[in-house]
């Protein structure tokens, strides 16, 4: 039995996600579609096991996702055949043959998300499907101050709209805010994230920014003492799983 790694890009906006969660099934996930493919590649149903559980709308420049199969086609053939007949907006850009016991979720040791702004003056009507446009003039400086209360170990509960999870303790290793023109790129890189996490620290990131939360807030969010009253997750089209590290 072989154990093939694929290394996987797309553009999730017409998907229900990676993998429907909650209540509810839905077929139209990229997992469901890579699924069919193996099926019709190798005659046999198959699992996956992906690095992330990207949410509804988000998108994957290096998605790592493994499944076991008998199949001996070799890897380029294999890649050949998804890219075949996958919709354009899902690609394998790498296939590898793995040991046995790795696993693409559970040898996971941490995790890049990518999130895009557009902070010009109007929207861009190119790039409104992978940018989300700030209106408001975002202050970085203040951006990158209020990002440093996220650094090291803590308790994300406030900072998911899933509040059931086994452990919502999760390390933030660094948080990258750079400019460029008419941009805003944040990277955040952690251990683990929550459901809509990434989305919820950008979206507290942004307020701050726009001068509607003031940076101390931050860390009273983190420590309990304050819950994020009625906002959002920042909308799902910016964010980008940016890559997946063992």
């Amino acid at each position: 039995m072989r154990n093939i790694k694929l290394t996987i890009e797309y553009d999730g906006g017409r998907y229900s996600g990676w993998q429907r969660l909650g209540k509810g099934e839905s077929t139209n996930t990229v997992e469901n579609k890579l699924l069919e493919i193996i099926e019709k590649m190798t005659g046999a149903k198959g699992e996956l096991f992906c690095g992330a559980r990207t949410e509804v709308g988000v998108h994957a420049y290096a998605q790592i996702v493994n499944f076991k199969t008998e199949s001996h086609l070799k890897t380029y053939e294999i890649k050949n055949y998804f890219n075949r007949y996958l919709p354009m907006d899902i690609a394998i850009k790498n296939v590898e043959d793995m040991p046995e016991r790795f696993h693409s979720s559970l040898n996971a040791k941490s995790k890049k998300y990518l999130y895009r702004i557009s902070n010009g003056e109007f929207p861009s009507v190119f790039d409104r499907k992978y940018m989300y446009h700030s209106f408001a003039r975002l202050d970085v400086k203040l951006m990158q101050e209020a990002s440093k209360a996220f650094i090291g170990k803590h308790d994300f509960k406030e900072f998911s709209t899933v509040k059931k999870s086994k452990s919502t303790e999760k390390e933030i290793y660094s948080i990258d805010i750079i400019s460029k023109e008419n941009e805003l790129q944040i990277v955040i890189h952690a251990n683990d994230f929550l459901h809509n996490m990434a989305r919820m620290m950008v979206a507290i990131m942004m307020e701050i920014g726009a001068g509607r939360m003031r940076t101390s807030e931050v860390s009273a969010l983190l420590s309990g003492k304050e819950a994020p009253e009625a906002l959002l997750p920042a909308d799902a089209q910016g964010l980008f799983l940016l890559e997946v590290e063992y």
